[in-house]
């Protein structure tokens, strides 16, 4: 078999969860109804946060791109498992893998990301109530979002040209129901060891920068409150 042929495999089989074609149906059912109700839930938060007035403020802002990060988070994995349920042939073509692959990435650290701008919003209006307005203005909101969404999409980048990079050879079998990167990277012969470091280092601090950003400031909430009187705290 030539290089060419080990570099490019046409296609990846994706397991799923179960391979019992009994489970297929309720599989399909189950994963269905989950699925409109995570859609319906999150486009009613954000028809709910435009249509009112009153909730036009950086908490809510935040809460309706966070939804929207959710659908779209969502359906990059459930549409093709979906149709893999049903389907005999539960193949995913290369391209279409490491297409999932990224959104999936940029969507979930979106979502991480999102959560700690939601945090910093309630750390400046519960610990600087006089300095929220200035501090949480539009332009101000409007950065935190364009910084999540940069960081994301070049987080995700990184780890699929990475992917992209390595040789597959012998099995193209994914033991997953979507193309995650460390089940792919199980089916490469060639070295994977960037694919590793860069997992460890650059993914761990991608993971754990909004994660202790949370953390902070609700452990800094806490202590304020903490310290308010008890009848007024």
């Amino acid at each position: 078999m030539g290089m060419s042929n080990l570099t490019r495999l046409p296609e990846f089989i994706l397991l799923g969860l179960s391979s019992r074609p009994e489970d297929q149906k309720p599989l399909f059912a189950l994963f269905l109804i989950m699925y409109l109700v995570t859609l319906m839930g999150n486009l009613l938060i954000i028809l709910a946060i435009r249509s009112d007035p009153q909730l036009q403020n950086p908490m809510y802002f935040f809460l309706s791109i966070l939804s929207f990060a959710d659908i779209c988070y969502t359906t990059v994995i459930v549409p093709k498992m979906l149709v893999n349920f049903l389907s005999e042939k539960k193949t995913i073509s290369y391209a279409e893998c490491l297409v999932q692959m990224y959104f999936f990435l940029v969507f979930g650290n979106m979502d991480s990301y999102l959560l700690a701008a939601m945090a910093i919003d309630r750390y400046v209006a519960i610990c600087n109530p006089l300095h929220y307005v200035p501090v949480m203005n539009h332009g101000h909101c409007m950065l935190l979002l364009a910084f999540s969404t940069a960081f994301s999409c070049l987080h995700s980048l990184l780890h699929v040209l990475l992917v992209n990079r390595l040789t597959f050879c012998a099995s193209n079998v994914i033991h997953h129901f979507f193309c995650d990167v460390n089940p792919v990277l199980k089916l490469a012969c060639s070295s994977t060891s960037v694919n590793e470091v860069v997992a460890m280092t650059e993914g761990l601090v991608s993971v754990m920068a909004p994660f202790v950003c949370i953390v902070i400031s609700y452990l800094r909430i806490l202590i304020v409150v903490l310290k308010i009187p008890s009848a007024a705290g």
